[in-house]
């Protein structure tokens, strides 16, 4: 383990925007924009500098931060990072702070509405960097109310029932997880919720594949896996455009590295016979959130069902089992969340200035709009996987990692490029291209802050497509002793 003796990164990032949200709460409404700016600009420096200082030589945890909490039940402070949390620590600096930026304009309750920001960016950075079973789940569920609030007062018409659906469904799957993890807890002997402990020790085969199913439904609600991703739709659809951002670029990779961290870091020879359950789940994601997005009339929810669809390929990387599979899948992880940002950004910019997503209500924009249909296009062609783009790195992984094991699992998944180019490119031509409705004669282009906003997106989309080894390296050493664990069975 690299140890954090000089500067505590870890408590920093994770409780920095706690700090911005109490400043928010104390100072005066106007200055709350300001603040959220700069907390979230503070973390995502800290972010990247620990992705820097990074030690590609060492392998296991690293800015280890260890405190015993409450000894009687063997819960400790237990903060740290390996090459698969780092990268999610990352994004979620990048986009909480692209989130700010595009709600930049947003004039109800603002002091409200920036300080949920904030607690919602401590609660997701918590997640991704608690060892200790009990505070990865207290971050978890501290998630729930500010995405409830941003959602239920923040949303579009239908918010409250949005709202309640999104955090009754992750509400019932954090039972199941709680139970696993209690379960885990008595099982291991140690009188520890450390993950490190706990994962060294040894299960019976069905206590395995009892504790893996309660805690994969809990985290495959959160993906969403099928059929439990009902409430992603209604979310997305009634979210503020920032909130759709964080909500699909970090709350989805919240239950996929849960899964990975868990369930099948800590229960190896279940996530062994498993792995066929989670492929068949794979490749349903991929081809029903295409083939349902293709007849998507509403913007919103044709990125939302896009997302089902590629959080199957995160799903097929990780079952694989293997070195480049899971590589593969964190790297998906890590692009669909700045994909998928970009585009719910530029879906937005287009409804502020048109106020309407139906796709057959639009057409012509691109007279009007140059630079919002470029740049929404460039968002489009990344989606779909384009060579040179940050989503045809991560995909080519999963299918190089996923055809040894299965292979008709992964032809098959490969279909989904096919879907994901017809829905896109016809929306792209439905929404940019042929004649400009008389209506829409008078819009305006991105301005300044918004050019600078999904500017930052795409060079981070475009600089992993060209080169992506600063970021694949990193994850390689975070893959590598669970595939050396797999392989050990």
């Amino acid at each position: 383990m690299v140890d954090s003796s000089t500067i505590p990164f870890l408590s920093l990032i994770v409780f920095l925007p706690l700090a911005g949200a109490l400043a928010i709460a104390m100072l005066p409404r106007a200055f709350s924009r300001w603040v959220a700016a700069a907390f979230s600009l503070g973390v995502m420096a800290l972010a990247f500098w620990a992705f820097a200082l990074f030690d590609l030589g060492a392998f296991g945890l690293q800015f280890v931060e260890k405190a015993t909490w409450i000894p009687q039940f063997g819960i400790s402070y237990f903060l740290a990072v390996d090459g698969i949390s780092l990268p999610m620590v990352v994004l979620t600096g990048l986009l909480s702070f692209i989130a700010v930026l595009a709600s930049w304009r947003l004039e109800l309750r603002t002091r409200e509405y920036f300080a949920l920001l904030m607690v919602l960016e401590t609660a997701m950075m918590g997640v991704f960097t608690s060892l200790d079973m009990l505070l990865f789940f207290l971050f978890w569920e501290l998630e729930l109310a500010p995405m409830y609030l941003l959602i239920g007062v923040w949303g579009g018409p239908r918010r409250e029932y949005a709202a309640m659906k999104f955090i009754l469904y992750t509400m019932v799957g954090s039972v199941f997880m709680l139970v696993g993890i209690i379960a885990l807890y008595f099982a291991s002997g140690q009188n520890s919720f450390d993950m490190t402990v706990v994962g060294a020790q040894q299960y019976a085969l069905s206590f395995q594949l009892v504790v893996f199913a309660l805690l994969a439904i809990g985290f495959a609600v959160k993906i969403p896996v099928f059929p439990f991703h009902t409430w992603l739709p209604d979310a997305h659809v009634e979210a503020p455009t920032a909130v759709s951002v964080l909500l699909a670029g970090v709350l989805l990779k919240m239950g996929a590295y849960g899964l990975i961290r868990l369930p099948m870091g800590l229960l190896p020879d279940a996530a062994r016979e498993v792995a066929p359950i989670l492929v068949v789940l794979a490749v349903i994601n991929v081809l029903y959130g295409a083939a349902v997005s293709m007849v998507q009339q509403d913007l919103k929810k044709l990125i939302a069902y896009s997302s089902v669809s590629h959080m199957g390929y995160v799903l097929l990387g990780a079952a694989a089992l293997t070195g480049v599979g899971l590589q593969g899948a964190v790297l998906q992880m890590f692009t669909h969340g700045t994909i998928t940002g970009l585009l719910f950004l530029m879906v937005g910019l287009v409804y502020n200035r048109t106020h309407t997503r139906n796709i057959a209500d639009l057409g012509g924009l691109g007279a009007r709009m140059p630079t919002i249909a470029v740049v929404f296009v460039v968002a489009g062609l990344a989606s779909l996987g384009l060579p040179g783009m940050s989503g045809f790195v991560a995909e080519f992984l999963v299918f190089i990692g996923a055809f040894p094991v299965w292979q008709w699992a992964t032809i098959l998944a490969a279909f989904g490029i096919v879907i994901t180019a017809g829905y896109l490119l016809w929306m792209l031509q439905r929404v940019f291209m042929g004649p400009l409705p008389e209506r829409w004669s008078n819009l305006g282009d991105a301005s300044r802050l918004e050019l600078f906003t999904i500017g930052v997106m795409v060079v981070a989309i475009v600089g992993i497509g060209v080169y992506p080894s600063p970021l694949t390296d990193v994850i390689r050493l975070g893959v590598l002793p669970m595939v050396q664990r797999l392989a050990a069975l």
